[in-house]
């Protein structure tokens, strides 16, 4: 590893990334089939985003023109302190400020430290935002593996990490993946409330109770009901029983500590009206499902 991918790394941690690693910019030769078979049978629901851009998924020098390399970061959310146990659940990603903003304050400043060292070049910040494999491309550099319930692990702190990427043309040295470490476990496959996880490292996105609790805008389905397990907003059973977590540390960032919103009970949440609810969730993840979403999970909980 060279000098600029060393001063990348050591820039990252500055800024409060708790891990960087780096890829080349090629085709998803592997994931092409997989993530055409994923959409042949209609496990993104309602997610119609999931079907655009096919391409750009799968290659991002289609998405960034001239693109060398993907800067992959994480940023723990693993909060100190867990929601009341009288609260509807609400998945630990959303605790805090919405992750969109916090990220991409912290990667901008990084690509400008990057620019004042290395001189002008390409790069373009991406965060959940746009046809990216961000877990894909983070596995590639080695920053983790991706577990049978598709989240990445990361084998030092667990899967509590939000992923975002950098894709840029500096030709930069590539990191090596990891292997899997998940081996024979299936604790994630037998918690899943709703039988999501349909086989190791496939998930049915329109059974997840994070679709039906967030992206989902009708009624949640008869055969769902009964199985919420009291989530509101997302889910974190297959995280919540992961092996691995039990190496997660709680978040140094200020901005993912938890907000009033992880602190109402269930009685406080029926009575809420939605003045107050688009005061209290402006800023965060909740502001997604909206209010009417909001009280609707509430009448499966």
């Amino acid at each position: 590893m060279n000098r600029k991918e060393l001063l990348i790394k050591k820039l990252s941690k500055q800024l409060g990334f708790n891990h960087c690693g780096i890829s080349k910019a090629v085709f998803l030769e592997d994931e092409a089939p997989r993530l055409e078979q994923w959409l042949s049978q209609n496990m993104h629901g309602q997610m119609s985003y999931m079907a655009n851009h096919f391409d750009k998924r799968l290659d991002p020098r289609i998405l960034v023109p001239g693109a060398k390399s993907i800067i992959s970061l994480l940023l723990n959310y693993f909060p100190e302190k867990e929601q009341n146990s009288n609260a509807p659940k609400i998945s630990r990603y959303a605790f805090g400020r919405d992750y969109h903003k916090v990220l991409k304050k912290k990667m901008k400043l990084l690509v400008a430290q990057m620019q004042a060292e290395f001189g002008d070049f390409d790069a373009r910040i991406f965060v959940d935002s746009a046809p990216v494999m961000d877990k894909v491309w983070a596995a590639k550099s080695g920053l983790g593996w991706i577990g049978k319930h598709t989240n990445l692990i990361n084998k030092q702190q667990g899967s509590y990490f939000f992923v975002a990427e950098i894709i840029c043309d500096l030709d930069l040295e590539p990191d090596a993946p990891i292997k899997d470490f998940c081996g024979t476990c299936t604790k994630c496959i037998d918690a899943c409330p709703t039988n999501a996880i349909v086989a190791p490292y496939v998930v049915d996105g329109s059974k997840c109770i994070s679709y039906y609790t967030i992206e989902l805008k009708e009624a949640i389905p008869e055969e769902a009901r009964g199985k919420m397990d009291n989530w509101m907003f997302g889910c974190d059973v297959c995280q919540e029983v992961c092996p691995w977590n039990r190496f997660s540390t709680p978040t140094k960032e200020p901005d993912f500590n938890p907000r009033l919103h992880t602190k109402l009970s269930t009685e406080d949440w029926l009575d809420i009206t939605e003045e107050v609810f688009n005061k209290m969730a402006e800023g965060t993840p909740l502001k997604r499902a909206g209010f009417e979403g909001i009280k609707r999970n509430l009448t499966f909980l």
